[in-house]
C-alpha cells in the first residue's frame, strides 16, 4: 500500500501546487462537432498520446442521443472497441437498443458529463492512459442496468464474479479485450446476440444512487486488462483520477502561452492544440505490447507508437511535435522503423491493426528527413534510408497500395511520371482500385518527386552518397507532368501526349488526389525556382497564386462537390479545408509578397476556423488540420517539411511564448496584433533588425525572441528584396546538413 499512499500524497501535492489560471479553460472539444461536407470533429476524451480515447457515439454534436460510449478508439476514426451505456426500465427490446436522449453536457479533454432528457440518469467520464472510469448517477426507481457489448465480430462478453465483466472482440485481424469492476454487485445477467454482436445486460440496484465501473483495455490479454486498470486506478475516488488527468492536460496546454487576442481566438488556439495529442498513440503496455505488423507479443521498455495518417500529418502535426515534444516524435520514429523491421515495408497510416495503405506518396521519407535535418537523430538513419528507399524504387506507388511495384511503376522509374487514362479509357492494369480512387497519376508523379529529393538528403547520412544524385534526378519528374502552354500540371497518357478534354476545376481523383490541378500545382516543395520557372517567373506565378484566390469553379457547388468532396473550405479555388493546401498561403513569402501571406493567413482563420460547433472546414484528421492552426495563430509555418525553416506569417497574438523542452523559451511578440492591424511594419530577432521572413528551425530551438511591429497597412517593403527570400530545397546545403 506505501506506493498507493505515495500516489496520493505527490497528487494533492499537484492539485495545490496547480496555477489558477490555466490554458484549459479555453479548450471547447465541441468546437468543429458538425462536420462541413465531411466528417465532425469528436470531443475525445483522454490523456495526451495514450492508448485508450473516449468519446460519446453521437452523428454529430447536433444529435442529441448518446447512443453508447465505446470503451476505446481504437484507430482514429475508423475502429472502436466494446461499448458501453446505463439503462434504465423493463426488460424488452427497447432495452437492448435504448439510447440516451440528452438535457445537458459538458465536455473537457479529461472529462465528460451528460445528464438524460427525462432526469432519470447522469454518465460522467475521466480516463488514465490504458484504462477509464464512468460514475453514474440513477435518479427513479425503475430497474437499473449496464449495458455492455461487442462492436466488432468474434467477441464475447462474461460476468466473471459480483462485481467483475470481462470481453474480448476481433476487430481488422488482432484482438482487443477488457476488464471492469463495480462498485456494487450484479444481481443478475441477461446475454443477447444483435447482428453478429455480444450483448449483456447487467442489473444492478434499482434504488436511486450512484455506482461507478472502472476498466482497462488491452490489445494482449483480459489479465494484462486487469493489470493495465489496476496499476493506474488504484481507489474508487472519481474526482481525485478527474484532477489527476486535468493535470497533466493543464501542463501540456501550458507549453505555448499567449497574449492578446480574443476570447474567441483563444479559444480556437488552444482548442487546437489539445487536438495536436490526439495521436500517435503509445500501445506499450507497462513493459510489453501487441503488435499488429507481425502479430506477436513484444517485450519492450520503449514506447510503440500507432495510428498517424502521415499523408496528412507531416505537413504540420509532425514538425509541432518537433517543437514541442522532440523526444515523444523520435520515439514515434523509432516505432515506424520496428513497423519496418516487422514487416519489410515502411508503413503508409500506422494504425493499430497494422499498415493502413491510405493515400499517396512516400511520406515517411518527408517526415523523417524533416526530423533529421532539424537535429532530432536518436533513430537509425541507415535503416531509416534503407526502408525509404524501398518505398520509392521496389514498393508500389499506387494509391492506397503497400507492396511490390506494378507495371505502372516500373513505367514510372523508366519515364518519370505516372501515365494516366483518358477520360473513360479502361483501366488495364489489376492493382488500381477502379472503383473510386483510381490512378490519382499527377499527384502521384509530384508527390513522389518531392519524397524523393528528401530521400536524397538522407543519401550521404545513411552511407549512400552515391545515390543522391539517383534521387536528386527523380525530384524533377514532376516537371514532367507540368504543361506551360496551360500553366498548369496535367495528365499525360503512356505515349507522352497531354491529355485532352480535361476540365482542370473538375479533374477528379483519375489525375489528382482528392483535389484538383489548381492545388496541386503547388506540390513540389522542394523546388520553388524550379516551379515558378516553369510558371513563368515570379511575377507570373504571384499572378497565378493570386488568381487561385479568385477563380471561379465553372459549375455549381453541388456539382463540384459531387466530384470533389474533399475540397471544402473554398476560397476561389483554394481549399483550406485539406492538407495540401495548407502551405499555399506562405508561399508568397518566396516571391517576395509576404504582406499577401498576411493579408490571406489572417482571412483564413478569422473565416474558417471559428469557436462554434462549424469551426472546422475539413476533416481534421487527428491533429493535421489543427497543427495549421496552431501554427498560423502563432505566427509562422513550415512551408516545405525536410527544409528546416520556418516562414513568417501574421500572429494573431500579441505574444506567444513557447516553452522549449531544453529550457529555453521562443518568444514572438507582435506588437499592436488586432483583427486590423495584421501587417508586419518591420521586425527584429534577438534584437537585430530581420529584414527576411523566415527564421530557421536552430533560432528557434536557441530560443530567442522575435519581435515584430504590427500595423493595418501593408509594408510592401519589408522581406522583398530577393537577397532575403526563403531558401528552397536546392538551397539545403547551406544550412551544413552532416
Amino acid at each position: 500500500m506505501k506506493h498507493l499512499l505515495l500516489f496520493f500524497t505527490l497528487l494533492n501535492a499537484q492539485v495545490f501546487a496547480q496555477s489558477p489560471v490555466s490554458n484549459l479553460q479555453y479548450v471547447d472539444p465541441t468546437i468543429g462537432g458538425v462536420g462541413l461536407i465531411l466528417e465532425p470533429i469528436r470531443p475525445t476524451v483522454q490523456l495526451p498520446n495514450s492508448l485508450l480515447r473516449v468519446y460519446p457515439m453521437k452523428k454529430d454534436q447536433l444529435d442529441d442521443q448518446v447512443h453508447y460510449f465505446p470503451l476505446n478508439v481504437a484507430s482514429h476514426r475508423i475502429a472502436w472497441n466494446f461499448a458501453f451505456l446505463p439503462v434504465s426500465g423493463p426488460v424488452a427490446d427497447q432495452l437492448w437498443n435504448k439510447k440516451l436522449t440528452i438535457e445537458k453536457e459538458i465536455t473537457r479533454p479529461y472529462y465528460y458529463k451528460v445528464e438524460s432528457e427525462d432526469a432519470t440518469q447522469e454518465v460522467e467520464y475521466t480516463t488514465a492512459e490504458r484504462s477509464g472510469f464512468f460514475r453514474v448517477k440513477f435518479n427513479n426507481t425503475e430497474e437499473h442496468y449496464l449495458r455492455f457489448g461487442t462492436l466488432n465480430d468474434k467477441g464475447s462478453v462474461e460476468v466473471s464474479g459480483k462485481r467483475t465483466i470481462s470481453g474480448t472482440e476481433t476487430f481488422f485481424g488482432m484482438k482487443a479485450y477488457f476488464y471492469a469492476e463495480l462498485n456494487t454487485d450484479i444481481i443478475s445477467t441477461q446475454y443477447k446476440e444483435q447482428n453478429g454482436r455480444k450483448l449483456a445486460l447487467l442489473k444492478v440496484a434499482s434504488a436511486p444512487g450512484t455506482l461507478s465501473v472502472r476498466y482497462g483495455i488491452s490489445y494482449i490479454s483480459v489479465e494484462q486488462a486487469k493489470y493495465n486498470l489496476q496499476r493506474e486506478i488504484v481507489s474508487w475516488n472519481f474526482d481525485a483520477l478527474k484532477q489527476r488527468a486535468s493535470i497533466i492536460w493543464d501542463r501540456t496546454l501550458s507549453k505555448i502561452k499567449v497574449s492578446g487576442g480574443t476570447l474567441a481566438e483563444k479559444r480556437v488556439f488552444y482548442t487546437s492544440l489539445y487536438r495536436c495529442y490526439e495521436r500517435m498513440v503509445n500501445i506499450n503496455e507497462y513493459g510489453k505490447y501487441y503488435s499488429s505488423y507481425d502479430h506477436k507479443i513484444h517485450n519492450s521498455k520503449e514506447p510503440f507508437y500507432v495510428d498517424n495518417w502521415l499523408w496528412d500529418n507531416y505537413i504540420a502535426l509532425e514538425p509541432l511535435h518537433m517543437i514541442l515534444d522532440p523526444e515523444m516524435e523520435m520515439a514515434k520514429i523509432r516505432s515506424y522503423l520496428t513497423m519496418y523491421d516487422q514487416t519489410g515495408w515502411m508503413p503508409s497510416f500506422s494504425t493499430v491493426f497494422g499498415d493502413w495503405p491510405a493515400m499517396t506518396g512516400n511520406n515517411a521519407a518527408i517526415w523523417m528527413t524533416d526530423a533529421w535535418v532539424k537535429g532530432l537523430r536518436k533513430f537509425d538513419v541507415k535503416k531509416a534510408y534503407e526502408g525509404m528507399r524501398k518505398g520509392s524504387l521496389n514498393a508500389t506507388l499506387l494509391p492506397w497500395n503497400n507492396g511490390p511495384a506494378t507495371a505502372l511503376d516500373s513505367f514510372f522509374n523508366q519515364h518519370g511520371y505516372m501515365p494516366a487514362l483518358a477520360p473513360g479509357e479502361k483501366e488495364t492494369v489489376k492493382e488500381v482500385d477502379t472503383v473510386w480512387e483510381k490512378r490519382q497519376a499527377v499527384s502521384v508523379t509530384i508527390d513522389n518527386s518531392y519524397s524523393d529529393w528528401c530521400i536524397a538528403q538522407l543519401a550521404p547520412q545513411a552511407g549512400k552518397k552515391q545515390e543522391r544524385d539517383l534521387f536528386l534526378k527523380r525530384s524533377d519528374y514532376y516537371k514532367n507532368v507540368f504543361r506551360t502552354d496551360k500553366g498548369m500540371v496535367w495528365p499525360k497518357d503512356k505515349d507522352g501526349n497531354w491529355i485532352e478534354p480535361v476540365n482542370p476545376s473538375l479533374s477528379g481523383r483519375e489525375y489528382f488526389t482528392e483535389l484538383n490541378g489548381y492545388t496541386f500545382n503547388w506540390a513540389a516543395k522542394h523546388d520553388w525556382p524550379g516551379l515558378f520557372g516553369l510558371m513563368g517567373g515570379k511575377k507570373a506565378a504571384e499572378e497565378k497564386l493570386d488568381q487561385l484566390f479568385r477563380e471561379d469553379l465553372g459549375t455549381s457547388k453541388f456539382r463540384y462537390w459531387a466530384v470533389l468532396p474533399d475540397a471544402s473550405g473554398l476560397v476561389g479555388q483554394f481549399v483550406m479545408g485539406n492538407e495540401p493546401s495548407l502551405h499555399i498561403p506562405y508561399i508568397y513569402n518566396y516571391l517576395g509578397a509576404p504582406w499577401k501571406t498576411q493579408k490571406r493567413i489572417r482571412m483564413l482563420l478569422d473565416t474558417w476556423f471559428t469557436d462554434n460547433l462549424f469551426g472546422m472546414p475539413g476533416d481534421e484528421d487527428g491533429g493535421g488540420m489543427s497543427a495549421f492552426v496552431v501554427f498560423s495563430m502563432m505566427g509562422f509555418f513550415q512551408v516545405t517539411q525536410g527544409v528546416p525553416v520556418y516562414s513568417i506569417g501574421s500572429p494573431v497574438f500579441e505574444e506567444v511564448v513557447i516553452d522549449l523542452p531544453n529550457g529555453k523559451k521562443f518568444s514572438i511578440i507582435a506588437q499592436n496584433s488586432s483583427k486590423e492591424n495584421k501587417y508586419i511594419q518591420k521586425a527584429e530577432l534577438n534584437g537585430a533588425p530581420l529584414n527576411r521572413s523566415w527564421f530557421t528551425h536552430k533560432e528557434l530551438a536557441d530560443g530567442g525572441v522575435l519581435k515584430l511591429e504590427m500595423g493595418a497597412t501593408a509594408n510592401r517593403q519589408w522581406g522583398a528584396d530577393p537577397a532575403y527570400f526563403p531558401p528552397s530545397g536546392k538551397d539545403l546545403d547551406a544550412f551544413a546538413l552532416k
